[in-house]
């Protein structure tokens, strides 16, 4: 029987249980992403009486998802497991499967995947955010691949839920270096991502923002950057966040002068140095040796990850302006997505 009959089955038949599946879910990836931790704690988090958090981490023991120790409760292997299969199944719950092929009809994307919750409210979710976009990115692995990847928070949580070896996997930054914290950093979550993987990787070991001359000067000066550079633009996966104009631009150092018109030009999304519009329109891009929207036609698998309502409008901004083949969001975004198309 179809998972999605199932679903509608206990809809119809055990509605009453549907709730208790869902706090079960919620606790046992909680203490998945907090552990060790103990109940107090947990409870604190979750914002519920510790009694209740007893009697159903007291299920999961029993069921051999949870285990206890001094330092506090853990996720057992067989816990991991489940999480992916009743993780998929509260997606179906939630009725995500049509919001999916709504939005995959609406922005013209192949595969759109949803989870639960809102990142910008939730930390927990743009964890949860970034183990599902490690298992779509482990669907799409096979023998002598390379990898691509943006800096960010949501970049670095992928390169974390990565549970997969693939030896032969050679993963590089696909563009220069940000003023933020090392973790976040391209080159970082590249190196992180490849020895999750078990493979190598490559640095780009450039600025993000840089004039065309001092861009060229680079280039010539480093043997090795051509080559790395041509490797980023025949990645066969790309894996890049989707950042809100305004954040992004203060992100990079651009000056006040810069930032101010690139919102009067209308932009209210960015990725990979490209600012566009609603409509996807680029309207200032960011000198850098790596790679641009305008190469993403030779790259395989172009992989995009974002969350948060407020991410709506640059999400829409960002997949209007260039092909993305997958992309995975939370269900504010989703839903925002989903209203905005409406207009």
């Amino acid at each position: 029987m179809a998972l999605e009959k199932i679903v509608q089955l206990h809809r119809k038949f055990a509605p009453d249980l549907i709730h208790t599946m869902e706090d079960r879910y919620n606790i046992l990836r909680n203490i998945r992403y907090n552990e060790p931790i103990g109940r107090r704690a947990l409870a604190g988090i979750l914002g519920i009486g510790e009694r209740a958090v007893r009697v159903q981490v007291d299920f999961l023991k029993e069921a051999g998802m949870v285990e206890f120790s001094l330092m506090g409760m853990r996720v057992t292997p067989e816990g991991e497991a489940s999480l992916q299969d009743i993780g998929e199944y509260v997606r179906l719950l939630h009725g995500f499967s049509s919001l999916e092929q709504e939005l995959s009809q609406k922005l013209g994307i192949k595969r759109v995947i949803v989870i639960p919750g809102d990142s910008d409210t939730e930390p927990m979710v743009q964890r949860e955010l970034g183990r599902v976009a490690a298992g779509v990115l482990a669907e799409y692995l096979k023998d002598h691949i390379t990898i691509a990847v943006s800096g960010g928070s949501t970049m670095a949580m992928i390169a974390e839920g990565i549970y997969v070896k693939q030896p032969t996997t050679t993963v590089v930054a696909a563009r220069g270096g940000l003023g933020e914290k090392m973790e976040y950093q391209a080159n970082t979550i590249a190196a992180r991502m490849a020895a999750k993987l078990g493979g190598s990787y490559r640095l780009l070991h450039v600025p993000e923002v840089v004039s065309e001359q001092v861009a060229e000067a680079i280039l010539t000066s480093d043997s090795n950057l051509p080559a790395v550079a041509q490797m980023i633009k025949k990645a066969d996966i790309l894996v890049h966040s989707i950042g809100r104009a305004e954040k992004m631009a203060l992100r990079r150092g651009l000056d006040k002068q810069t930032v101010q018109e690139i919102l009067r030009r209308g932009a209210v999304g960015e990725t990979l140095g490209h600012y566009c519009t609603l409509e996807g329109k680029p309207v200032y891009v960011t000198n850098s040796v790596g790679l641009r929207l305008e190469d993403l036609s030779g790259v395989g698998t172009v992989i995009a990850v974002a969350g948060g309502r407020d991410k709506a409008e640059a999400i829409v901004a960002v997949v209007r302006a260039g092909r993305q083949d997958v992309l995975v969001l939370d269900e504010a975004a989703a839903l925002a997505i989903r209203d905005l198309c409406r207009c």
